[in-house]
């Protein structure tokens, strides 16, 4: 009889050494490839049709823009108001266009002084809170614009443009 201790272990009874380190390495190429594969069906557009973009546009192509609608801007005169003695600031100084289609600038013009008259009547009652509050001047800007159209009628002005509303 053989001694199997002064042998040591027989063949199918092997010690277990370190384990082997194949499947990360196999795990991380294949996820590398798999990444760098995706990125490009990606980049080169192969997945357009399955993501629903077949139709998009290369991005070399630029998107053409659409001809502007004529118009024409009429410059106002500065209006200077003075402020209530309590306020902080002693006088508002104001300056706008108005945006017109080119057809109309003649009408607006010849009603300037009664714009600005009706622009200086109605920065003279707002209230000096009012003026002060950054967020009211989109609500000033569109009750201005109301009060302008009125005077030159509707479909004349487009838009009121503040140019300058400086507190001071």
């Amino acid at each position: 009889m053989t001694d199997e201790s002064a042998d040591g272990p027989p063949e199918d009874e092997a010690p277990h050494g370190k384990a082997s380190r194949l499947p990360l390495i196999l795990g991380v190429v294949l996820a590398l490839l798999g990444g760098g594969g995706g990125f490009a069906a990606v980049h080169t557009g192969l997945l357009d049709t399955v993501l629903g973009n077949g139709d998009a546009k290369p991005e070399d192509e630029a998107p053409e823009a659409e001809p502007l609608a004529p118009l024409a801007f009429v410059p106002l005169d500065t209006v200077v108001i003075s402020l209530a003695p309590s306020a902080t600031a002693a006088h508002l100084r104001f300056k706008a266009q108005l945006e017109v289609a080119p057809d109309h600038v003649g009408d607006v013009e010849s009603l300037r002084p009664r714009i600005m008259d009706v622009l200086n009547g109605y920065l003279r009652a707002v209230a000096v809170e009012d003026l002060q509050d950054p967020a009211a001047l989109t609500r000033l800007r569109a009750q201005m614009l109301r009060r302008v159209q009125v005077v030159v009628g509707e479909g004349r002005v487009r838009d009121l443009l503040i140019m300058e509303f400086v507190l001071d």
